[in-house]
């Protein structure tokens, strides 16, 4: 139970801290694309787009190789834990694309923003697996 605490805790303010942190950095790929996009918002939309769906395979890539390792009660609480994550990553950034930004807001904030979501949890994964292997 200790050592639960301990990785929770842990989890935690890595959480707390990459989430203060600087807005999630582009990936290369983002970057590329971007330059080479004719400059417009659908173009934009579609390497944001682009962006937060490269994150969310890494993320799941690293959600089932923790999972499967793990058992009992851990594994039941890990899950309960990322249901409610999901929940909370489907309502984070949407003021960005709420049209109160703009266009731009729709197809760079937003993307930005959510990918920057799913690079966290993707690295506080890690480290739980990290921790517990």
């Amino acid at each position: 139970m200790k050592r639960a605490i301990q990785l929770a805790g842990a989890a935690c303010l890595a959480l707390v801290a990459m989430l203060h942190s600087a807005p999630a950095k582009a990936d290369k790929a983002y970057d590329t694309c971007m330059a080479k996009s004719d400059g417009s918002n659908p173009a934009w939309g579609k390497c944001g787009q682009d962006w937060v769906d490269r994150e969310e395979l890494k993320l799941n890539a690293t959600w089932k190789q923790l999972y499967a390792g793990l058992s009992g009660k851990t594994k039941a609480d890990l899950l309960t834990e990322q249901r409610l994550w999901n929940a909370y990553k489907e309502a984070t950034c949407v003021f960005h694309a709420n049209g109160d930004w703009g266009r731009e807001g729709e197809v760079i904030d937003f993307p930005t923003c959510r990918a920057g979501v799913i690079a966290a949890r993707t690295t506080e994964l890690e480290a739980i697996a990290k921790a517990i292997n």
